[in-house]
């Protein structure tokens, strides 16, 4: 039983052997200092699809662990999209897809982080615009990796208002202006109470 089960992994080895040859590693970068995901895809001509799953093991949902000296894969053997566009404002999947002249089909199957209604596409996305099917399959029960939906950008953030905030700082009620005195009345109105006698009112110069 133990020679049986020990000639059948030496058989099997190869074919093991084979499989792992197919999904090896074929082009390498070295990270630097500032890198970003979609910096490396547009400079080394590998969409940000295929980056995300070829180092699947590698780079985290917001791309914010790349150490400066570390490898990461930028194609596997036989599944290595090489012609790739960066995306620019405005434009939109079946405008891309033509304008490299691929069938849409293809186009969403390069990219298969694209949702249907292509809501999804951003600025500075690189995309695979190969006319066959060139791009790494996603590993099965493995979900899309978050740095593709979409890839390097952050989430907006709702900052509450702090006490140097112009939200924060209240407006200064106004201040009503005071009544005028009735005193001040009489002397400017000289037709107001005809009836008081003058003489028992004070001079006009006394009450400034």
């Amino acid at each position: 039983m133990f020679v049986t089960s020990v000639v059948a992994a030496f058989v099997a080895l190869p074919f093991v052997a084979q499989s792992a040859l197919a999904n090896s590693c074929t082009r390498t970068y070295t990270i630097q200092q500032g890198d970003w995901c979609d910096t490396i895809s547009a400079a080394h001509n590998s969409s940000t699809y295929q980056l995300a799953v070829v180092n699947i093991d590698k780079i985290d949902s917001e791309c914010s662990n790349l150490i400066p000296g570390d490898q990461l894969c930028l194609g596997t053997e036989g599944q290595d999209c090489t012609q790739t566009y960066v995306v620019k404002p405005g434009d939109i999947c079946e405008d891309v897809a033509n304008n490299h002249r691929i069938n849409a089909t293809v186009f969403y199957q390069n990219n298969p982080q694209l949702n249907a209604d292509c809501d999804n596409l951003y600025d500075g996305e690189v995309v695979c615009v190969a006319s066959t099917v060139l791009v790494p399959n996603l590993p099965e029960g493995s979900p899309m990796p978050a740095t593709t939906i979409p890839a390097g950008v952050a989430p907006a953030r709702t900052l509450a208002p702090s006490s140097s905030s112009p939200a924060a700082v209240s407006t200064p009620t106004p201040t009503p202006a005071p009544a005028d005195n009735d005193d001040d009345e009489d002397c400017d109105d000289d037709d107001n109470d005809d009836d008081v006698d003058e003489d028992d009112l004070p001079f006009c110069d006394e009450l400034e």
